[in-house]
């Protein structure tokens, strides 16, 4: 099966149904698959080819939800890429996988056209809107040929098709960038395989069914967000799509009005949901299940969410851009263990190994491993970088993926989170994890969100910094933080420094980015230190 598979088939089975819903505008499953067949056509006569790659640069949308079926359909490979990159990091990846075509909206006309100046191989750009959008001059880009999407999309007849794919499932679906150590995104390559087992094994413990409705906030270049779009499409649910969850408030009325059934999110939206006022007002007798991942949720969240939602399961979960999805926590064992992110998912294998490759035991730390066909293909251009992450498996001529991530296990076989391997904190000689020290701020009343992290420090090692989002107007003092510590977490694990922020800086994937607070932090202590002229004249 291809992941494009997922269209076509709820096109056949329900061709009049509501496939998606994005603002005002509804499309049935037979709408969306007769404009991307249609957009398929028209990359095929672009002289788009077999794995060639095709950057979509949009946000949430309808359009964005046709392009990546279309590209599909073309037996390309699609780049979902977040709409508020700047031009530098487009560039990068423009070139770095060689794209040949980009879809972006005439709002980015400037951003897309600097970008394209670097991008040798970029031959055509699909522009999503009207031509008065705005009024720049284009840049002389002679070697990239422009069109109209609306146009593409709209060719006739519309059952016209592009034919069966080439395509098998061993070929590259999509390439999605990610942070990488260098500071340079690295791109993971994902199979059609390794996307439509991810997909049937979450669904299947998620009880997905035809009638489920499920909203997301996310964005698509978030996997997490991606998924959300592929899986209804799977099982022939209906998908809500918004922007963002900039407009809390409108978000759940939405949730109301459409009947939601599934809630997708991650710790940050959560932390808003549970900072508004009177949330349980709007009825959510709809709802059927909440999912979380990019962060474990801190116990104090799953306690207030189980309150707000008592009739809802509520799935913990854990996973990689690398394997898409890593373990699940049944909702029934989430009383019993809080701070577990379960078992491997079905059709899986994990299990915990030490420095040598030797499997570890319950209650032993060490990285976490990964078997499945859910796991990447390896790191576009990047040689080293995948030889690092996939190692020989247990068995001839496989290869497994080593996570990064640092867990242990109970004597059943649970999961537990405890630090990546670039984020666990040395102070006083003992090993830290950020995880433990933000759930038990986060068990503070008044506390919102926290970001922990480790600087270096002359006597410590290193020293812990907590940054520290209140909810609204609410005031902590730090020595009430502090306090809450020392009562809480053994000595070596309290925070030498307390600092509070009014908003916290969000990776692409709504994330806290702690490499900026890392760097807010040092020229926070910079302009606080005396000047060698100040310490002479004492």
């Amino acid at each position: 099966m291809l992941v494009q598979n997922f269209l076509e088939t709820s096109a056949s089975r329900l061709p009049d149904k509501v496939a998606l819903i994005c603002g005002d505008r509804r499309l049935t499953y037979s709408e969306i698959d007769q404009k991307a067949n249609c957009l398929a056509l028209y990359l095929r006569s672009l002289g788009i080819k077999r794995q060639d790659r095709v950057a979509v640069f949009l946000e949430n949308s309808v359009e964005s939800v046709i392009s990546l079926f279309g590209i599909l359909k073309a037996d390309a490979i699609f780049l979902m890429l977040n709409s508020s990159m700047k031009t530098s990091k487009l560039a990068y990846i423009l070139k770095d996988c060689s794209v040949k075509a980009a879809i972006a909206h005439r709002t980015k006309q400037k951003i897309v056209e600097e970008a394209a100046l670097h991008a040798s191989e970029l031959q055509h750009i699909l522009w999503v809107g009207k031509d008065n959008t705005i009024k720049q001059e284009p840049l002389p880009l002679t070697f990239i040929s422009s069109h109209a999407f609306d146009s593409t999309i709209s060719l006739q007849p519309s059952a016209m098709s592009p034919g069966n794919s080439c395509n098998i499932d061993l070929d590259l679906a999509t390439i999605i960038y990610t942070s990488g150590s260098t500071g340079d995104p690295k791109g993971v390559m994902l199979t059609h395989l390794n996307m439509v087992s991810a997909a049937t094994s979450i669904t299947t413990y998620l009880e997905n069914r035809e009638d489920d409705i499920v909203i997301n906030v996310l964005p698509l270049s978030f996997d997490y967000g991606l998924y959300q779009v592929l899986m209804t499409f799977k099982f022939g649910g209906t998908l809500v799509l918004e922007k963002s969850f900039t407009y809390p408030y409108q978000i759940l009325q939405k949730m109301v009005s459409e009947k939601v059934t599934g809630f997708p999110g991650v710790p940050t939206i959560f932390a808003i949901l549970l900072g508004l006022k009177y949330p349980e007002k709007f009825d959510f007798s709809h709802l059927r299940y909440i999912s979380n991942t990019a962060a474990a949720l801190p116990p104090p969240y799953i306690e207030k969410l189980r309150k707000l939602f008592p009739h809802v399961r509520l799935y913990s979960m854990y996973g990689l851009t690398e394997c898409k999805r890593v373990s699940y926590l049944p909702p029934e064992e989430l009383e019993r263990r809080p701070l577990s992110v379960g078992k491997g998912m079905p059709n899986e294998e994990v299990w915990i190994v030490d420095d040598q490759g030797k499997e570890l035991g319950p209650n032993e730390v060490g990285e976490l491993v990964v078997r499945g066909s859910n796991v990447m293909r390896g790191y576009w251009g990047l040689p080293e970088e995948t030889a690092k992450a996939l190692k020989p498996g247990k068995y001839p001529g496989e290869v497994v993926l080593y996570s990064g991530d640092f867990f242990k296990k109970d004597e059943e076989g649970y999961l537990y989170f405890v630090g990546r391997k670039d984020d666990m904190i040395k102070s006083k000689g003992e090993r830290i994890s950020p995880k433990e020290i933000e759930q038990c701020l986060c068990s503070l009343d008044g506390i919102a969100e926290t970001a922990v992290f480790g600087v270096p420090d002359e006597i410590l090692g290193q020293a812990i910094v907590a940054y520290i989002r209140c909810h609204d107007n609410i005031t902590l003092q730090k020595k009430t933080v502090i306090k809450h510590c020392r009562e809480n977490l053994e000595d070596f694990m309290t925070p030498k420094y307390i600092e509070f922020i009014n908003v916290f800086p969000k990776t692409s994937t709504n994330k806290i980015d702690k490499l900026t607070l890392k760097e807010m932090f040092a020229s926070h202590i910079a302009a606080a230190a005396p000047s060698p002229t100040d310490s002479m004249t004492q």
